[in-house]
């Protein structure tokens, strides 16, 4: 009787070049004649990679010190167990506004409630695409692309810039957060099965001729049951409220809604206030003032171009996305001129890389030499940048708020002062220390007033036109990490 091995034959195995076993058993065999292999192989089965690899001399050099900081909010928020790092620090860049309208040192808006209508909008923006893609097959390229992102947390500044706009904003106590924000997971989960359930039945009506009118009218029905699921996960979002709230003697509000108490505090009562006229007083928000850089290397994205990402706006009728990509110089001069000024500045990175996240002496710092992978494992990891993100070795997953920056001689950067959004228990109470070469190699994208960017930059975002690229073409890349 022949053996299996004889029975298979060349088509049931797998094509393309084999594992050469032979070649792997011997180094196996000589794996630990190494002084270096025994040692490495040692410290990182006891300790883990990150421990093993952790440079001390480097890191230590690392000091929370900076040239040009600003005074930032008391306390740290925190996303918890969420993706919602983008809205937390858009609102961590209006609270800063608020702060300073306010005449305070310490305040918070709610991100439960910006949260509700996020999810809301991408429920709404999701089905729409799903109509407009109705003829295309369920495997082709794009429609897969979409039902893989119904309403996930990942989201941009201007993203959570357009929900503000129609939204507005309202104070933590207001709509505090629930066990559905503290932890997404399952609410996502649960919006995700609705998303998907209604994207097939539009499909299947679309297949049967229904009109594009009829498609919006289900659709608009789907909706009222996703507003219906987010209520029960949320609460109800506002629509007035009174905003009552001590502020400074300084405070840029209406005089005629301060009231003196008896022991000389001054308390703001705005009664009967909307979302949107909060906005309005107390952040001065104009999504309009400002400009998205990012700094993205590669043959298909050449700087001084502006690119647009179809399929990707979250928020239909809102602020499209817009990416003015530039050499990394002048990203990081618009920021250093912010901070100049006073102002915050949003940004995103791959805050994974080289991360010593758990470390109890220096959590808080990111640089390219803080782990000495190559040396614990004698691999050398360079690679181009562009390379880089063209191959998914790196991408924009995290977004945090600059707050302050250590200059050299030459007005360059040195290392950046970071406020995040994961408490105050995390990193170096809540701040990260960015190294120059860490920001460059995995860092890229920020968001700045107009008042900050040179003109010649703000000419070439106000007149270029929009170059429109797939949501898969390395501008955008939610890595997992």
């Amino acid at each position: 009787m022949d053996s299996t091995a004889d029975r298979i034959t060349l088509p049931d195995l797998v094509p393309g070049g084999s594992v050469d076993k032979a070649r792997i058993d011997a180094l196996t065999d000589g794996f630990a004649s190494s002084r270096a292999n025994r040692i490495a192989r040692n410290a990182v089965t006891s300790m883990g990679i990150a421990a093993a690899a952790r440079d001390q001399r480097a890191v230590r050099a690392y000091k929370d010190t900076y040239g040009v900081s600003l005074k930032a909010a008391k306390t740290v928020t925190h996303q918890d167990k969420s993706g919602r790092c983008w809205m937390f620090s858009t609102l961590n860049v209006l609270r800063a506004r608020a702060l300073q309208i306010l005449d305070v040192d310490d305040f918070e808006f709610s991100q439960a409630y910006t949260t509700f209508y996020e999810k809301l909008e991408k429920s709404n923006s999701f089905l729409e695409r799903i109509i407009q893609t109705a003829d295309r097959p369920a495997n082709d390229r794009l429609v897969y692309h979409l039902t893989l992102h119904t309403a996930s947390d990942g989201g941009q500044f201007m993203f959570c810039a357009s929900i503000l706009e129609k939204w507005g904003i309202v104070p933590k106590d207001a709509m505090p957060e629930t066990a559905c924000t503290h932890d997404t997971k399952y609410m996502n989960e649960v919006l995700g099965d609705i998303l998907i359930r209604d994207a097939a039945k539009l499909r299947e009506s679309a297949e049967a001729g229904a009109a594009y009118e009829e498609l919006e009218a289900a659709k608009a029905d789907m909706l009222d049951e996703v507003h219906r699921f987010l209520c029960c996960c949320l609460g109800e979002p506002p629509l007035a409220i009174d905003f009552d709230f001590e502020v400074g003697e300084h405070a840029d509000v209406d005089a005629s809604k301060v009231e003196i108490t008896s022991d000389g505090r001054r308390i703001l009562r705005d009664h009967g206030v909307t979302p949107l006229e909060i906005l309005e007083r107390y952040t001065h928000f104009d999504a309009s003032d400002y400009i998205e850089l990012v700094s993205v290397p590669g043959d298909s994205r050449p700087f001084g171009h502006l690119y647009g990402i179809d399929w990707f706006d979250a928020v239909m009728g809102g602020r499209p996305l817009r990416l003015l990509n530039m050499e990394m110089p002048v990203v990081e001069q618009a920021v250093i001129a912010s901070l100049k000024g006073g102002v915050p500045a949003y940004m995103m990175c791959d805050v994974g890389k080289r991360t010593l996240r758990g470390d109890s002496d220096f959590a808080g710092v990111l640089a390219t030499d803080s782990l000495d992978l190559e040396g614990l494992f004698d691999i050398d990891l360079s690679i181009d940048r562009a390379d880089n993100l063209d191959l998914n070795g790196t991408g924009l997953s995290h977004c945090m708020v600059f707050q302050g920056v250590q200059l050299d001689d030459a007005g360059e950067p040195l290392a950046w002062r970071v406020e995040n959004s994961w408490g105050a228990d995390q990193c170096k109470d809540g701040y990260l220390i960015i190294s120059r070469d860490w920001w460059r190699a995995y860092g890229g994208d920020v968001v700045v007033e107009r008042r900050f960017v040179p003109d010649e930059v703000l000419e070439l975002r106000d007149s270029l036109p929009v170059e429109h690229v797939d949501p898969w073409d390395g501008f955008i890349n939610y890595r997992a990490w």
